[in-house]
């Protein structure tokens, strides 16, 4: 479906719709326009500031009747290009939902609290924690990432093992759909048993099926104890049953098991970023482990960890024993995503497979590098707990990427392909966006796709929103 170019008297009418605070020229916000990863420059002929959800419906019924592309835009985070259209055809607006940043209701008796989509992530943690309650979704980006970007993408994070993906999170949403009509939808109900979760819809959709504008959000008990611990373990398959282990001790209250590869430690010091680690020297592999619940947890984490070092599960390292220690802990793994930027990732890959068949994945994607470049350097992090990878692929020291650049659709190739032969996904928790749309047709079910398309067309049949991103653009 083709689109337009916004014509003069279209953003003429945007700007009086809107107000003098409700726009900005693009030349005057080029954050707007930057792929994190510097992958592509975006372009747009206007941004819009809307500031109320009746706001919103206006901008996408005007894009609606004149055929103009709506790129959603919220903390602008994102790694796969779903907030940036990169320059050429039709120039589409960008909606950006920084203005639309209240907290309108929060009920610890509920345990809910009601966001508008632009309210940054760590707002909402420091308010939920102000009425003694818990908004888990927690990521490295919390300081700026807003919450209707972390829903339409289904953010993921360091606690989805215990407390799930951005849409275990939410209860309801409020949304624009494509034709401009509002989606009334932020009940605080668990149960609502009446026809199509269109919640859920929206979730993970990336704004092409709609704009999310506030959403209900599910509030937990926050732990009376946190115990965290930073550990040597011997390979992967170590951590698979050492975090089985300790799941089996401590129930459910495990929030977070994050492996770390000793190269990404390595990376640390190369970037002149290194942390105090708990160790004499710097492991080949190891994790970051933390539990919350009732007082006692650090004791049940100590026990469980006794029996693990006597197993040979885990051959070294420490339980945070001070607040700042625990801090320290989470820095480091923190810190590595930014390590990994300053040495330069050849090809970066966010993949999913099997918990179990993690160790397996990791041996048979090592050797097949060894068989393809064995001077390239792997950095293998994250969230194992949920099956979660980061296998990312580096120049030898001392050489850059760029010298590389003609072997990133190759790496990429070998590393999803494997992910596929594990029954895995080549998008864990970054989304599709627009730099994965060919391995979405590559990997993705035809059925699946075919019932994508049918959506995509029903809802948003001029293909004004997000033009490009999860879907390609006919």
């Amino acid at each position: 479906m083709l689109l337009n170019s916004p014509s003069p008297d279209f953003l003429n009418g945007l700007k009086e719709l809107l107000g003098p605070q409700g726009w900005r020229a693009p030349e005057d916000t080029p954050e707007k326009f930057e792929e994190p990863r510097g992958k592509w420059q975006g372009h747009a002929a206007l941004i819009v500031r809307p500031s109320s959800v009746a706001e919103v419906a206006d901008v996408i019924g005007c894009a609606a009747a004149a055929r103009v592309g709506v790129i959603p835009h919220s903390g602008g985070t994102g790694l796969v290009g779903g907030q940036v259209m990169q320059a050429g055809g039709p120039r589409p607006i960008v909606l950006s939902m920084e203005r639309m940043n209240r907290i309108r209701d929060i009920s610890p008796d509920d345990g809910v609290l009601v966001a508008e989509a632009g309210v940054i992530l760590a707002d909402i943690q420091n308010a939920a924690a102000d009425v003694g309650r818990l908004f888990p979704l927690s990521l490295a980006s919390e300081g700026s990432c807003r919450i209707g970007g972390n829903l339409s993408t289904n953010a993921g994070g360091v606690q989805v093992l215990r407390y799930g993906n951005a849409r275990d999170l939410c209860l309801g949403i409020e949304a624009v759909l494509p034709d401009g009509s509002i989606m009334h939808g932020l009940k605080r109900l668990r149960k609502d048993n009446t026809g199509y979760d269109l919640r859920h819809l929206l979730i993970g959709a990336e704004g092409t099926l709609g704009v999310i504008t506030a959403a209900a959000l599910k509030l937990f008990p926050r732990p009376q104890e946190i115990a965290t611990a930073f550990l040597a373990v011997p390979d992967p398959a170590s951590a698979v049953q050492l975090l089985n282990r300790l799941r089996d001790a401590l129930g459910d209250v495990v929030t977070a098991f994050e492996l770390i590869d000793g190269v990404g430690l390595g990376f640390l010091e190369e970037a002149n970023m290194a942390q105090p680690l708990p160790f004499a020297a710097a492991p080949k592999w190891s994790v970051l482990v933390e539990a919350g619940g009732r007082a006692g947890v650090t004791e049940a984490l100590e026990a469980a960890l006794a029996d693990a070092f006597e197993l040979g599960l885990a051959t070294d390292g420490a339980i945070a024993q001070t607040e700042a220690q625990r801090h320290t802990f989470w820095t480091i793994r923190e810190t590595i995503p930014l390590a990994n930027k300053a040495v330069g990732a050849i090809a970066s890959h966010d993949i999913s497979v099997p918990v179990g068949d993690i160790p397996r994945f990791v041996e048979t994607a090592h050797a097949a590098f060894a068989r393809h470049d064995p001077t390239l350097r792997i950095n293998c992090f994250g969230h194992v707990g949920d099956g979660n990878l980061h296998y990312n692929i580096y120049p030898p020291k001392g050489r850059s990427k760029a010298e590389f650049a003609n072997q990133a659709a190759s790496v990429s190739r070998i590393v999803h392909d494997l992910t596929a032969e594990a029954g895995g996904s080549f998008s864990a928790e970054h989304g599709v966006g627009r730099l994965k749309v060919d391995d979405l047709e590559r990997y993705g079910d035809p059925g699946k796709l075919a019932a994508m398309r049918a959506i995509k067309a029903a809802l948003d049949p001029a293909g004004i929103m997000n033009p490009g991103a999860v879907l390609r653009q006919n």
